[in-house]
């Protein structure tokens, strides 16, 4: 949500970390809520993208290539069903697209497409004609263009670079639709919003502030919150519901959030929610690093002696621990918890293994979710 946040993100390469805060702000009801009923629809399609330079799938790895392919030519009129192929210029992929509310015949939308056999890269490829089916197993939309792939993947005899996903990409507004879904009935007395994060006191909010404006405008409340989730509007009978949403969905509220601690360790990410307090507590770390040296010798036998030269290992272990001055730790609203984090001045790694032992100790008053 749009300020109610305060984020500060942070990597193990970072010598210190920084704390971005900003002020609350308040947002549209259209922004946090949405009108039930009035929602997209997934579609997914099978097809063969055609045209790449020897980067498609292999007949040994990908059977179902083949097959699609003489599918296809079968189609066309052209019999190869005794032949054996093996063209590494054609993938098999996954196409994917969502159906936005109220789309007429002949919209485009965007599709995404993605490898499902051994290719290595669809850069290049053009998608064929594909349907793209909705969970009543009706064709909605066909989709055909040419791919644009982000990432590339090139190999050598010894060394292979790549960046991104070389087996994924995009064709922008690559699909026609070809069936229109049931238009969602929302055009009656009562519209229900629905809240895209659930919360009591939002709720309450966005009700109160429907109903301010109701007061003005209609002279009369039109809004009633049901649940953490719902709240019910009375459309007035001289506005069209078109209307009636676009003046609710620009009136302003401050959504509440929950006191909530999100940490990410595999890249050292920390979310802080603005509603995140610790109680006074005493903290302090420091790093332990162990390090084991492992020095080779060569061991020789006494002169005239019965023996061998061999190979011994001289192994050295060494300790050394940083840090561990105490520090007091107390945080009544966010700008206080992140200063008081600075000052001990760790790495994310650091601040992690705090958050989460003071979660321990029970002086973290938020819910902490490790991903």
């Amino acid at each position: 949500m749009i300020g109610t946040f305060k984020v500060f993100v942070a990597t193990i390469a970072c010598l210190t970390l920084g704390f971005a805060v900003t002020a609350n702000a308040k947002t549209r009801i259209k922004d946090v809520a949405t009108v039930q009923g009035i929602r997209g629809n997934q579609l997914m399609g099978y097809g063969l993208v055609v045209g790449l330079q020897g980067t498609g799938d292999s007949g040994r790895s990908s059977p179902f290539t083949e097959q699609s392919i003489k599918s296809m030519l079968d189609r066309m009129g052209i019999n190869i069903r005794d032949s054996t192929l093996n063209a590494r210029n054609v993938a098999a992929v996954v196409v994917t697209a969502e159906l936005p509310p109220f789309a007429g015949k002949g919209a485009r939308i965007d599709v995404a497409v993605s490898s499902l056999g051994d290719a290595s890269s669809l850069s290049g490829g053009t998608l064929v004609m594909t349907a793209l089916y909705g969970a009543d197993d009706e064709v909605y939309s066909v989709a055909q263009g040419p791919l644009i792939v982000t990432g590339f993947a090139e190999a050598g005899a010894a060394e292979t670079v790549s960046e991104g996903v070389p087996t994924s990409g995009l064709i922008p507004n690559g699909a026609i639709i070809e069936r229109e879904m049931l238009k969602p009935a929302f055009n009656h007395e009562y519209i229900r919003l629905e809240l895209i994060n659930p919360d009591f006191s939002t709720s309450v909010q966005v009700a109160d502030v429907i109903n301010g404006f109701g007061r003005q405008r209609y002279g009369r409340q039109i809004a009633r919150e049901e649940s953490l989730r719902t709240v019910l509007l009375k459309r007035p009978a001289t506005i069209s519901a078109t209307r009636f949403i676009s003046e609710i969905g620009e009136l302003m509220i401050e959504p509440d959030v929950p006191a909530r601690v999100v940490i990410d360790e595999s890249t050292g990410t920390i979310v802080i929610g603005s509603k995140v307090q610790i109680s006074s507590v005493a903290v302090t770390h420091g790093n332990l690093t162990v390090r084991v040296t492992e020095t080779p010798e060569v061991s020789q036998p006494l002169p005239f002696a019965d023996g061998e030269t061999v190979v011994t290992s001289e192994t050295e272990i060494t300790a050394g621990e940083t840090g561990g001055q105490f520090a007091v730790l107390e945080g009544t609203d966010l700008d206080t918890l992140v200063l008081g984090l600075n000052r001990i001045g760790l790495k994310p790694r650091g601040i992690i293994a705090i958050l989460q032992a003071i979660k321990s100790a029970g002086a973290l008053q938020a819910e902490l979710v490790v991903q």
